[in-house]
């Protein structure tokens, strides 16, 4: 089971992903309707906010940590 800090490192990774992948966004629907540009645009930020909503949950869940404690190695990307 994953730690509460890789959980956090988990999501914050996929939403800065996410919040990258925007300007790349407008190439891929491009060639779609004005409509379906829209839709994809709307989907792209509703997931963007929802790993936003997750982010936050997560850091006001945070257990409070004990000084001498050690981190776990987070893997690599």
């Amino acid at each position: 089971m994953l730690t509460h800090e890789l959980r956090i490192a988990r999501v914050q990774r996929t939403l800065r992903r996410l919040q990258e992948d925007v300007p790349l966004l407008e190439v891929r629907v491009a060639e779609l309707s004005h409509e379906g540009q829209a839709l994809a645009k709307r989907f792209a930020a509703s997931v963007i906010e929802q790993a936003e909503a997750e982010l936050n949950r997560l850091l006001e869940q945070r257990p409070v940590e004990e000084p001498d404690s050690e981190l776990p190695c987070e893997p690599a990307d």
